[in-house]
């Protein structure tokens, strides 16, 4: 039987060709370190409306209660930093760039599961399973465990590569692989991304209101925004980028390698006017697979509308 280096080196080597920009393994254990920042991340109320976040406290924090007898915790890195941005000037509504192209959801998870099959093949019967972000899986601390990055102050993974700009996926499997240890925290005093935050969500270094972020207020809540932060999105319409766009290590970020992640042409030349005025029909057209489409319709006029600065109600 091959060692458990070569499994790695197999696995690795598949998830390079498969596009990945980076793999590592961790050993799947209960996640002793995060247990109780999670717990007191809760009970504080910093997931706002996300209830989903308080569900399934104990998979969250122990991989083996999600996949029978897991043994390992493989996770990829795929980069989606664009080639060319979205306009961003005074007069320009903002998407997150991980926005731009087709939904994330759909092409992690069709690369990951081409990297299980790869596994079934040439390793053999592996229980296993593949997540991207829609179930209780702590990628982050997963990929900090794996040696693929470290957990900045604005809580988002840094490559010292490649920046931030990249999504998240995992295999878990019932497979005993060589782990890779954790990578030194390269933050150091730099506080830019706390000094930038617009709406003061990040409270501490390491420590995210949820609900206080731009991107909960433009993607999760489903109500109306609340007046004590109108005039502070700087135009941000769905999600937001401040925090990574200020971190100095996003001067390494380099353009994606994956086409499903280019944005919609008339994207590039959509104007004020476009997004103030967008009707059912293109919005359809222009974001039939993407993740924008979570707030329908409805969510993206009312964050177009707070945006304002004459801003009138929504009509029903």
């Amino acid at each position: 039987m091959l060692p458990l280096k070569k499994y790695s080196q197999l696995i690795k080597a598949e998830a390079t060709r498969l596009g990945f920009d980076f793999c590592g393994i961790a050993k799947a254990d209960f996640l002793e370190e995060e247990a109780p920042l999670l717990e007191t991340w809760l009970k504080n109320g910093m997931h706002g409306q996300m209830s989903y976040m308080a569900n399934h406290f104990d998979k969250r924090l122990d991989p083996r209660l999600l996949v029978d007898g897991a043994k390992s915790v493989v996770t990829v890195l795929l980069n989606y930093y664009p080639e060319q941005r979205l306009p961003e000037g005074e007069d320009d509504y903002k998407l997150s760039k991980y926005a731009y192209g087709e939904d994330y959801h759909f092409v992690l998870k069709d690369k990951l599961k081409q990297l299980l099959a790869f596994i079934h093949d040439e390793i053999g019967e592996v229980n296993g399973r593949a997540f991207v972000d829609s179930a209780p899986v702590m990628d982050k601390a997963w990929a900090k465990r794996a040696g693929v990055g470290w957990i900045g102050k604005h809580t988002n993974l840094i490559n010292r590569q490649i920046g931030s700009f990249f999504f998240i996926g995992e295999l878990i499997l019932d497979l005993e692989l060589e782990p890779d240890g954790p990578i030194t925290d390269y933050c150091g005093t730099c506080t830019r991304c706390i000094d930038a935050c617009p709406t003061d969500a990040i409270v501490d270094a390491y420590v995210v209101d949820g609900s206080k972020c731009i991107s909960y207020f433009t993607i999760e809540l489903k109500e109306a925004i609340p007046d004590e932060v109108q005039g502070k999105f700087e135009n941000w319409i769905f999600g937001c980028d401040i925090c990574q766009d200020v971190c100095p290590w996003n001067r390494f970020a380099r353009p994606h390698q994956t086409p499903a992640f280019t944005p919609h042409h008339d994207l590039t030349t959509f104007s004020k006017r476009d997004w103030e005025d967008i009707t059912e029909d293109v919005f359809r057209e222009i974001f039939r697979r993407s993740a924008v489409k979570r707030t329908k319709l409805e969510g993206l006029k009312r964050n177009v509308a707070f945006n304002q600065p004459d801003r009138e109600e929504i009509e029903d």
